[in-house]
């Protein structure tokens, strides 16, 4: 496997970049000091909020690209780059086919601010890893501000509980499981392949000269646009398959070991 030629380098946050405690490596912040020397581009891809990855990557937030909820906002030095609002209409579809259903939590994510509802409030700690700035409502349906997605979180397993009442809207959106708890719904552009692809054409990068690691099914997109793709060893089974290669996983700093493979190249 020759890295020389890599160019950019993009990393989902949790479950491949984070530890299971939420944290980035003192390894991670040393190496990135020499893939900047290198000239090497580095993108963080997340289905979090912005603010809340630049909160994990604060010392170097000016130095890098972000893309957040999933490819629907993208920021360079609190700048942005581009974004993919959700329709109205498609938010009010979408929060009255999970209106019946036990147990879930939707979310409505801005720009700078996620929207839960008012007796959300055992759910506000799980949320706060996620999205550091919210605010609560009384109604989701009466927002009308622009979103970018909306996430539904289950407590136990969102590919069993809510996914099956919402992949239907997979005919006009973009319906993600993004993580053990949680399924995303956004415009189809809004993904993180469709941001790597616009940040690979703005910067001159070819998909042989991209690497890019991911663990879960809205790591899938961006996975299709690198050749050095990875999936990490606590993927989900699609992303295991679909990447081109593997690495351990994210608590064994499976990104950090190929990083130092990529330097050493």
């Amino acid at each position: 496997m020759d890295l020389s030629q890599v160019k950019m380098v993009v990393t989902d946050m949790d479950g491949t970049l984070l530890n299971n405690k939420h944290q980035v490596s003192n390894r991670f912040f040393e190496q990135f000091k020499q893939l900047k020397e290198k000239g090497i581009l580095f993108v963080a891809a997340s289905g979090r909020q912005y603010s809340s990855i630049i909160d994990k990557l604060h010392s170097i937030k000016k130095e890098i690209i972000v893309v957040a909820e999933n490819g629907g906002f993208v920021m360079k030095n609190d700048n942005e780059v581009f974004s993919t609002p959700l329709n109205q209409r498609a938010k009010n579809e979408i929060l009255d086919t999970i209106a019946n259903l036990e147990n879930v939590n939707p979310v409505l994510c801005s720009k700078t601010k996620a929207y839960l509802l008012n007796d959300s409030s055992g759910f506000v700690h799980r949320l706060k890893e996620f999205y550091n700035e919210y605010e609560i409502l009384e109604d989701l349906k009466s927002h009308s501000g622009e979103i970018l997605k909306i996430a539904i979180y289950h407590p136990e397993d969102s590919e069993k509980y809510i996914y099956p009442a919402v992949k239907h809207f997979n005919e006009n959106l973009k319906v993600k499981v993004s993580g053990q708890n949680w399924v995303d719904l956004s415009e189809n552009d809004a993904n993180k392949g469709y941001a790597i692809e616009k940040l690979q054409e703005q910067y001159n990068i070819s998909p042989d000269e991209t690497m890019v690691f991911g663990d879960y099914n809205n790591d899938l997109e961006m996975i299709g646009k690198a050749k050095y793709s990875f999936a990490m060893a606590n993927a989900h089974p699609n992303v295991i398959e679909a990447a081109n290669y593997k690495t351990k996983s994210n608590e064994e700093y499976g990104v950090e070991e190929i990083l130092e493979q990529l330097l050493l190249s």
